[in-house]
């Protein structure tokens, strides 16, 4: 019996959001009009035009949203020029879920978590975020770091602004690399701001972001004490045919479509330096 998950449907594009200069969210759902299928935070689908290519992207919308799901996509290649151009009515399809979600119904269960993000790395933790957002009764205090080179480039800028941040036991953290007129918040790199908080280490970590921001940013919470065991990332970048045969996503003895995407720092450890 084949798996659902290696059927594609076809989906819909209903909505079009420009985010950032080279980053844009797209809304699907199935020709019905429906969720294409149901999915945990940090896993992800893939997307397919023929003719094209295809390609693997985290699911950006939460679970607890039944209605449809949403990708925010950098464009950097084939598909993603391709997707850039589509308007909606455009059909394409996916298919999934695939991967490891990140453990929220049970190792962050009634912790305090904090989510470290750079860039468009903002885009597989707004799954996660929103969920705990949704259930905020289940998790303790939530602190959220995120930087980008720019105001301009800051993902999903408006949500952070109009709801994390006045969410009753949530703390938003925005930093960008440079000075930018207009901007009275915080300048510096995230690793940088992730030290000068000072993050007392009875919180869950959780990190997604360019992997130099990743490396520093693990060194200074370890510099603060956190134990690797309690810092979670994605390495969904590296997930190709979601289904651990291509053999293009290993690291070592690890297939990330597998093993992962979701990883505890602890376990990186374990892996060649190519990750």
């Amino acid at each position: 019996m084949i798996s659902e998950t290696l059927i594609p449907k076809i989906g819909v594009i209903t909505d079009v959001r420009i985010d950032t200069p080279d980053i844009k969210t797209f809304r699907v759902v199935t020709t019905d009009g429906k969720k294409a299928f149901d999915h945990r935070p940090g896993q992800c689908a893939m997307l397919s035009v023929p003719g094209v290519g295809e390609a693997m992207f985290s699911i950006t919308s939460s679970p607890t949203n039944e209605e449809y799901m949403e990708f925010s996509i950098k464009k950097c290649g084939c598909v993603t020029d391709w997707l850039h151009q589509a308007e909606v009515g455009q059909q394409i399809t996916i298919r999934g879920p695939y991967g490891n979600p990140f453990p929220v119904d049970d190792v962050f269960a009634g912790k305090n978590l904090l989510f470290i993000a750079g860039g468009v790395g903002l885009a597989p933790l707004r799954s996660v975020i929103n969920y705990c957002r949704h259930y905020r009764d289940r998790y303790g205090e939530i602190d959220i770091v995120y930087g980008s080179r720019s105001k301009d480039d800051l993902l999903d800028y408006k949500e952070i602004i109009d709801e994390w941040a006045n969410d009753a036991g949530v703390k938003v953290h925005l930093t960008i690399d440079n000075p930018q007129e207009g901007w009275d918040g915080h300048v510096g790199f995230v690793p940088n701001y992730v030290k000068e908080l000072g993050f007392d280490t009875n919180k869950i970590a959780v990190l997604c972001g360019p992997p130099i921001m990743i490396k520093f940013t693990l060194e200074g919470l370890c510099a603060l004490g956190f134990d690797k065991t309690k810092v979670y990332t994605t390495l969904e970048l590296r997930m190709k045919c979601g289904v651990g045969k291509c053999g293009r996503c290993n690291v070592g003895s690890k297939y990330v479509c597998k093993d992962g995407p979701v990883f505890r720092c602890d376990e990186l450890d374990e892996l060649p330096d190519e990750y």
